[in-house]
């Protein structure tokens, strides 16, 4: 099989994984509703949340975060380990195959097929593939999410922040060739937040609610 081809594959089951709509299809099955009609209008578990249903948010996080991780390690697993350049660094092919498969799990959440390319903004799928491919990036992005979260109760500036980090993380932690890729899912997330940046900005950014609503 042909580099291309593996790569090509690669990028089609990433893609077909990642674009599960999980958080659409568990507010469905709980009886919510279709969740692009309520808060932020996109299927990602921080809309999820403002349901009410914090254990749906926490199983969408999951599953969202599942799927881009293990697209990463199918390929990982499936492709030999043979030494490879790509774009003038030294690597292996699994790593690249790797890389490439959860990558484009992101953009299969973000832009699903099935909803008419309207998908989520993919940072529980950016966080699932972190774990995967470098669990002490992923750690220190969850941390950074974690902290900005809590002091700031901003769901959208914890993501900015944390996918901001990311790449400068890499660079010290991990080899170019992730770095390379990371920084290419650190940018999607922050184009995707583009609306959130504005309300952020004006001061008209929903904030984090863990309370339960009132019926």
């Amino acid at each position: 099989m042909s580099v291309s081809l593996i790569f090509v594959l690669s990028a089609l089951g990433g893609y077909v994984l990642g674009s599960i709509p999980f958080g659409l299809v568990l507010t469905k099955m709980a009886g919510l509703g279709d969740i692009r009609k309520i808060g932020s209008g996109n299927i990602g578990a921080t809309n999820v949340l403002r349901t009410g249903r914090k254990d749906l948010a926490l199983l969408t996080v999951l599953l969202d975060a599942f799927k881009a991780g293990i697209a990463a390690y199918i390929a990982y697993k499936l492709v030999a380990p043979k030494a490879y350049v790509f774009m003038g660094w030294y690597t292996e092919l699994n790593v690249v195959a790797e890389l490439i498969a959860g990558s484009f799990g992101i953009i299969g959440h973000n832009f699903p097929v099935w909803l008419k390319f309207k998908g989520g903004k993919g940072v529980a799928s950016t966080l699932g593939l972190l774990l995967v491919t470098n669990w002490q990036i992923g750690c220190l992005a969850l941390l950074t999410w974690l902290i900005v979260a809590f002091t700031t109760k901003y769901s959208s500036l914890s993501a900015l922040v944390a996918a901001f980090m990311v790449p400068v993380y890499a660079f010290f932690l991990t080899s170019p060739v992730y770095a390379f890729f990371y920084l290419l899912i650190a940018l999607l997330v922050i184009v995707r937040h583009h609306a959130n940046i504005v309300r952020l900005i004006k001061g008209q950014e929903s904030k984090i609610n863990l309370k339960k609503k009132e019926k």
